[in-house]
Parts: C-alpha cells; sequence; structure tokens
C-alpha cells in the first residue's frame, strides 16, 4: 500500500464533514477546481470524438445530445474530484445500453483521458489523483458490463 492509498484510507474513515473538507482540502492542493474540470471534461470529450475507436460509439450513443452529456460529465468529476454532490446518474445501467461497447474500449478510454490531464497540468499528483478514480470506475463498469477486471493500461 503506497502512502497515497493510506491517505485515502484515513479520509474515508473520517466523519462525512471531514472528509468532505480534506476532499476540497486536496484538491485545491492540486490546482483542482470547477475551471479545471470544465477544461479537462471540453477537451476530452473533444479528443473522443474525434478518436477513430471511441467515437463512433459516443456519437451513437449521445447522438444530439453532446451539451447535456458534457454538463452532466462536469457534475460527474465535480463530485468524484471534489466531492461536489451534484452527480445522481446511474452509470452501469446507462453503460449496459451502448451499443458497440467493448472491453478494449476502457483502457483505450483511459489513455486519452491520462493524455488529456498530462496536457492540462505538469503536476504528476493532479494526473495520479484524476486517473486513480477513472481507473476505479472503468473497472466497475467493466465488471458490470462483462464481468471481467480491468486490463491495466500503465506503461512500465
Amino acid at each position: 500500500m503506497t502512502s497515497r492509498d493510506s491517505e485515502e484510507l484515513r479520509v474515508l474513515h473520517r466523519s462525512p464533514e471531514a472528509r468532505h473538507q480534506a476532499i476540497l482540502a486536496e484538491a485545491a492542493r492540486l490546482g483542482i477546481d470547477e475551471d479545471f474540470i470544465a477544461t479537462l471534461v471540453d477537451r476530452f470529450y473533444d479528443r473522443i470524438r474525434a478518436d477513430t475507436l471511441l467515437g463512433p460509439v459516443f456519437n451513437r450513443a449521445i447522438g444530439d445530445g453532446w451539451g447535456p452529456h458534457l454538463a452532466r460529465m462536469k457534475d460527474f468529476w465535480a463530485s468524484v474530484a471534489m466531492d461536489a454532490g451534484r452527480y445522481d446518474g446511474r452509470p452501469v445501467p446507462a453503460h449496459l445500453k451502448v451499443d458497440g461497447i467493448e472491453q478494449a474500449h476502457f483502457a483505450h478510454w483511459l489513455g486519452l483521458f491520462r493524455q488529456t490531464l498530462e496536457e492540462l497540468t505538469t503536476n504528476p499528483a493532479t494526473v495520479a489523483y484524476f486517473l486513480s478514480r477513472a481507473e476505479r470506475i472503468a473497472q466497475s463498469l467493466q465488471w458490470a458490463i462483462f464481468g471481467l477486471p480491468l486490463t491495466s493500461h500503465r506503461a512500465g
């Protein structure tokens, strides 16, 4: 267990308010705020839409609803990264309905997410903060859809 994992476990065992304040403080320390999340989501989904593997899957699933989808993803990532509490969706049922989703898409999605993060910040801790959460989310979705653990996308 890394020191980062130990800190995340300590945060989880605090009162809800103490946990919320600790998450806000960590996000602020890492330069994560509403503007950072908005830029991350916009640039990431621009990349997704242009991607030859993921673009067609997302465009089929979202169609003309990109504006509402981006707003929902900003709420989602603000809730994940800053404990904003604005997202109330159900990702598993939503992803189960996606036509053409494949296991390989998740590792590719994570790679594009990492690229976007690395373009937005030079702080490796900020990248790690988001990636650890994105990997858990991808693993959970992949498990729910395919019944398989996520294959790591990390380079050695």
